[in-house]
């Protein structure tokens, strides 16, 4: 495989739901465009879904965060039916921001000389989930070149995006602005 494309927490709750923003709703489009054109070229899709269970408000993030959230099998926790989902294309669970499964996969691709060339990452939210992925994944693939396409990702708000992109380019992420 060369590249690979990981959707980060395109979940219900997250669009449209408990912790949804217009600019959260604005980039469907693009992350499904990004997901077929990867699918179309053969490349790999993961997905990653925030998971809690119903004890979210008695967890460390429950507590600093009290707003229930992606809690398994609602409706918010699935992740948006409007985009494209390769019939192969696994989703990664993860009940903290940094998807660790996701990271364990690409080592072991890599143990197996079949880690990408390149990944890419696209989703929610920018300024929480994405770069803790993002640094992730450049911690078990350091030499691995690992991008964020801006216009395929919203923060918590407009201005904590911003602050995560220049966060990720300053630790070599690069930082993809393609015209929306």
């Amino acid at each position: 495989m060369s590249k690979l494309l990981v959707v980060v927490d395109m979940q219900n709750d997250f669009i449209d739901g408990a912790l949804g923003t217009p600019e959260a709703q604005s980039i469907v489009p693009r992350v499904d465009a990004k997901i077929r054109e990867y699918d179309s070229n053969g490349d790999w899709v993961i997905f990653t879904a925030d998971t809690h269970e119903e004890n979210y408000l008695q967890t460390q993030e429950g507590v600093v965060l009290p707003i229930p959230h992606c809690i398994r099998d609602t409706h918010g926790w699935q992740i948006s039916s409007a985009l494209f989902r390769p019939e192969d294309a696994p989703v990664v669970e993860k009940d903290t921001f940094g998807a660790r499964e996701l990271g364990i996969l690409l080592k072991e691709l890599q143990e197996a000389n079949t880690a990408p060339d390149e990944i890419e990452l696209v989703g929610l939210c920018t300024d929480i989930c994405v770069i803790s992925n993002a640094l992730l994944v450049k911690a078990f693939l350091p030499e691995v070149p690992v991008s964020v396409d801006s216009s395929c990702c919203a923060g918590v708000t407009p201005e904590s995006h911003e602050t995560a992109l220049k966060a990720m380019e300053m630790c070599q992420v690069r930082v993809l602005h393609p015209k929306k």
